[in-house]
């Protein structure tokens, strides 16, 4: 007997290594038993270590591949990743403003790992216009949000005061990742924003070489356990514990690289979601 499965959509930057963008996104909907489609609004040549080149497709080709998945597939959510310019992104928005019932997880990927700028300096703005007001979550990583807020973010209270702000001014939920910042507690946190209140998302820190990915990881997570219907806090600690899982269990496809890998266990005990206020 053929069951139903819930879908969600990644609209984001193909990645010729596999480690980020949409092929992270589909290996991580597939882990969380998630049927995955897909719309590509870039293919990169890439791996952990450089991006050699940088292909965008034109905004009618990125319309066509949601218009094509929206007719026939129950979409319960779908995030963003790479939207590369201005162009991509009003297309993008004119197609899911009126998707109400698909909840939009928007990951502003602007840098790679490597330093390479995959999002146009004037884009931005369309971003924060166009994808943020209409988003259920956004999920910058510290560096994304000193860029989007044009301000410095040095402290978790930093981080705080950050997604709060973006919370209050687009009316969405936030997550400011802080996996790039150091602590002195051996932790690696996140703030949380949503319902007038923040939290500290957290896990242990590992040593680890394979960091590629892990923005686009997350947000995938959140976006699978919310086209199952789970509530934001509830997607937020098994996103958070699938990246920690997937670091603690990298895996080495080439001599040089350490690659995340969907872990085979899970790790929902080694999260801490803590209340830090109200905003």
């Amino acid at each position: 007997m053929t069951r139903k499965i819930p879908v969600a959509l990644t609209i984001a930057g193909s990645d010729s290594g596999g480690g980020a963008g949409l092929q992270a996104d589909l290996r991580t909907f597939s882990a969380f038993r998630v049927f995955g489609c897909s719309v590509i609004t870039a293919v990169t040549s890439q791996n952990p270590c450089e991006v050699r080149r940088v292909d965008t497709l034109p905004p009618a080709a990125v319309r066509s591949q949601m218009e094509a998945v929206f007719k026939e597939f129950n979409v319960g959510a779908a995030k963003t990743g790479m939207l590369a310019n201005s162009k991509i992104i009003r297309e993008v928005a004119s197609l899911l403003k009126d998707k109400k019932r698909i909840f939009l997880v928007v990951d502003p990927v602007m840098v790679s790992t490597s330093g390479a700028e995959l999002l146009e300096k004037d884009a931005v703005r369309e971003m924060k216009r166009l994808l943020f007001p209409i988003a259920g979550i956004v999920t910058p990583n510290a560096l994304e949000a000193e860029l989007i807020l044009d301000r410095r973010i040095r402290t978790f209270q930093d981080m705080l005061d950050a997604a709060a702000e973006l919370s209050l001014n687009w009316g969405c939920s936030t997550v400011v990742k802080g996996g790039h910042m150091k602590f002195k507690d051996g932790i690696k946190s996140d703030a949380v924003a949503y319902d007038g209140r923040l939290y500290k998302l957290s896990s242990p820190e590992i040593t680890t070489c394979a960091g590629h990915g892990t923005g686009c990881t997350f947000s995938a997570s959140v976006a699978a356990e919310m086209a199952k219907g789970c509530s934001i806090k509830e997607a937020l600690i098994s996103a958070k514990a699938f990246v920690y899982g997937s670091l603690l269990e990298s895996v080495r496809p080439g001599a040089r690289i350490h690659e995340m890998y969907p872990p085979s266990g899970t790790y929902r005990k080694k999260i801490r979601f803590e209340r830090c206020g109200t905003y």
